[in-house]
């Protein structure tokens, strides 16, 4: 009891802070004047636009849906594209989201509410789900698809474990293209700055026909190499560099007020470099960097590639009837990918001189590949359409993915670095779904929903082939030598469930309540050159939230604050490196989160327009006995076993900060000719354990990273030219690490200035 009074009292205080939030909303709107009927139906000067969200699977204002959700979209995500940025631009944009990579831009890692997977397998699953145009991304490298001409981005935190369903216990981020419209329009940006970082994106909606209209959208992002090998006889002699290219092509039919069909064909070519991974560049003792460090200039004798080639197609489809409505949403998702990286960070090794920099206890040079993908979805929803106090929606959904994965190790201490270790595996899984949600309002002030989801889940995972000069056979591995191959099938079924009210308090304040479960389903690691196979059992996911949601002052403040408590049982965690270099699949008997999350924006006056967003995220680990290989060089913190591994009971989950924050402000002088503006956004998070451990070396310092951009806009916004910069204090902070050989670990990315034109036409 003892232990857990400091919780309860949390929550009380979470309570009482959110009752004020609902008091002043209420007294707030109370004491405004009542708004005239046009100022309802367009937007006037200083008055915040209504956001409307598809959260639930049909569009909704925002204020109405009983679910945690932040938005981003126009002039945001113009922000973030301009300096060439990839999906992690968005991580802290909005409460409790947290992005990173160990691939660089090949490979985003998400994580909500410090829920997530450091796996860094091609066939790892994650607990956030990431949903483009209707579709689940589920492989980790579809999930790094660029961002460009984007209706709006939706975060619902929370399981998500009944309408969207598949490995959703974390949330959910979805994304929303542009669609075409019968109108002839588009617009095109050019940015150019720091490294010849050029970012060049844009549409044209051209209609065909009174029922039939297209839309073209391009993006291109290319920067210079700005990182030196100053290992002169390396094979890679200069890094960081990069050529992203994306388009999308959507064709709308709508003969018929009960018939649309949207058809979607997207691509994606990037090559570039793998993560540069740094050796000995954390001073033993702290999580500092090491004095002299220079962000320009790695000494590697390893090679570094990044190539990534993605195509697919979806279609969906909407068919009006008698008081419903039938959608089918049908798509296909392929990838190509090829990693190669020197992981020791270094050249040579101490039993083969010269090495460097610092201590370099052996060479690895290791490669990752996927050749051979596909993956299928198809879903069948009817929803009614009725007016009434009754809604309801149903559904079906299948998904088949199967892929190949190949892993490659190198011999970097000899001449031409000969590949001396290969591994493919093969990996099937499908799974079903049927679900249903309702949704009930009891009185005028007074809705309920509920939703129900069966899923079953199966997969077959089998290494095809193996051999190592390297570093021999582990003994999983030996029954390949017998005809192998070995394998593994688990297969899961699951029963989720959602249930929440909203209640209206006064015009434009709601305070709502939900609970809902989520599942992530069984994963499997295969053997490889350091360990043998894991498999890890399926994980679930219980929460609960309140919150409040208002627009006050005549809709010049929108704010939304919620209070949440999760527990997952049987979490899935990757014990990753340490010093016997492995990757391995374990279940902890249970992991608790809990904070609160508040979302703000607000018209400080006409012309000054302020958001702030800020998460906080309180995780622990609660299994007594559950202990992990520890590192190699560093300064670990939790107590140890016999076997020397630590015990992690009682430890934040990894890349779990307990504070993200994000604030922006934007000021505008206007003219008779045009507006004159300048934008600011910044966004911090908290320090983070990298690993399930805790070290002092490998605890990534808080971050902090700011823009500025200053611009004029003219012609109705028709035509913007800007300057910008991004991380403007150049901040240079260790964001992960490897722990199997010394202190190596990467870090964010430099300061960028450059210059922006836009028109829409």
């Amino acid at each position: 009891m003892h232990r857990t009074r400091p919780i309860v009292h949390a929550h009380h205080a979470l309570a009482a802070a959110a009752l004020a939030a609902l008091h002043l909303g209420a007294a707030a709107q109370a004491g405004a004047p009542a708004a005239p009927a046009a100022a309802a139906s367009a937007p006037v000067a200083g008055q915040l636009q209504v956001v409307t969200v598809t959260a639930e699977r049909r569009l909704e204002n925002i204020q109405d849906v009983p679910n945690s959700i932040s938005t981003l979209g126009g002039e945001a995500l113009d922000v973030l594209n301009t300096s060439g940025q990839d999906v992690r631009e968005l991580s802290g944009r909005v409460p409790s989201l947290n992005i990173e990579s160990s691939f660089g831009r090949a490979f985003p890692r998400f994580y909500i509410r410090g829920y997530g997977n450091t796996d860094f397998r091609l066939n790892a699953s994650q607990p956030v789900s990431l949903v483009y145009d209707d579709v689940v991304q589920e492989n980790p490298i579809l999930k790094g698809f660029p961002l460009f001409d984007l209706a709006r981005i939706e975060v619902l935190r929370g399981p998500q474990g009944t309408l969207f369903g598949r490995n959703t216990p974390a949330g959910v981020v979805k994304f929303d293209s542009v669609r075409p419209t019968h109108k002839f329009e588009g617009y095109g940006s050019l940015s150019v700055g720091t490294y010849r970082t050029v970012n060049a994106e844009g549409a044209v909606n051209v209609p065909l026909s009174p029922d039939t209209a297209l839309r073209v959208s391009l993006l291109n992002q290319t920067r210079d190499n700005w990182v030196h090998n100053t290992y002169a006889p390396g094979p890679t002699q200069n890094l960081e560099g990069y050529r992203d290219s994306a388009m999308r092509t959507q064709l709308l039919w709508d003969a018929t007020r009960d018939l649309s069909v949207l058809g979607n064909v997207h691509a994606r070519d990037y090559k570039g470099s793998a993560r540069l991974f740094r050796a000995n560049i954390i001073q033993p003792g702290t999580n500092n960097l090491v004095p002299g460090f220079d962000p320009a200039a790695v000494s590697y004798d390893g090679a570094n590639t990044s190539k990534v080639q993605n195509y697919g197609a979806n279609l969906r489809v909407r068919l009006g009837l008698q008081g419903m409505a039938l959608y089918s949403v049908t798509g296909y998702e392929t990838v190509k990918t090829y990693s190669r990286g020197d992981i020791d960070g270094g050249y040579g090794a101490v039993f083969a001189p010269p090495s460097g920099p610092g201590f370099i206890p052996f060479s690895s040079e290791t490669a990752d590949g996927m050749r051979d993908h596909g993956q299928f979805t198809q879903e069948f929803r009817l929803e009614s359409t009725t007016a009434g106090p009754l809604g309801w929606q149903a559904g079906l959904f299948y998904f088949h993915e199967d892929y190949k994965i190949e892993s490659f190790n190198y011999d970097s201490l000899s001449a031409g670095n000969p590949q001396n270790g290969y591994e493919r595996v093969r990996q099937k899984n499908d799974a079903y779904a049927v679900f249903g949600a309702v949704d009930y309002a009891l009185t005028d002030a007074f809705k309920v929903r509920a939703g129900l989801r069966y899923s079953k889940d199966k997969k077959t995972f089998g290494v095809e082939a193996y051999n190592s000069t390297g570093f021999g056979t582990p003994p999983d591995l030996a029954a390949l030598a017998a005809g192998g191959p070995i394998s593994a099938a688990p297969s899961d079924n699951k029963v989720n469930w959602d249930l929440s009210g909203t209640y209206t308090v006064a015009k434009d304040v709601n305070v709502y309540a939900r609970a809902a479960t989520g599942f992530r389903a069984s994963s499997v690691q295969g053997a490889g050159f350091f360990n043998g196979q894991s498999v890890a059992r399926p994980e679930n996911n219980t929460s609960v939230e309140a919150g409040v949601k208002a627009e006050l002052l005549d809709r010049r403040v929108r704010v939304a604050f919620d209070v949440f408590h999760y527990e997952v049982k049987d979490l899935q965690l990757t014990a990753v490196g340490g010093a016997a270099n492995s990757n391995i699949l374990l279940n902890a008997r249970k992991a608790v989160g809990q904070g609160v999350e508040l979302d703000l924006q607000a018209y400080v006056t006409d012309n000054l327009l302020a958001t702030l967003g800020w998460g906080y995220n309180d995780t622990k680990i609660q299994d007594p006995g559950l202990a992990v290989s520890v590192c190699a060089a560093c300064t670990v913190t939790n107590p140890l076993n016999a076997a020397g591994k630590a015990l992690i009971d009682g430890n934040p989950l990894p890349q779990a900060p307990k504070n993200t924050a994000s604030f922006t402000l934007k000021y505008t002088v206007p003219t008779s000719i045009g507006d004159f503006y300048a934008y600011t956004d910044w966004v911090y998070r908290s320090e983070v354990n990298f690993f399930l451990y805790k070290s002092i070396e490998f605890t990534g310092k808080p971050l902090t990273e700011g823009g500025l951009r200053l611009g004029y806009t003219w012609d109705n916004g028709k035509y913007d030219v800007a300057v910008f910069g991004r991380n403007i204090t150049n901040q240079v902070r260790i964001v992960g690490g490897i722990d199997f050989n010394n202190l190596t670990g990467f870090i964010n990315d430099p300061r960028t200035y450059g210059v922006q034109f836009k028109a829409s036409f």
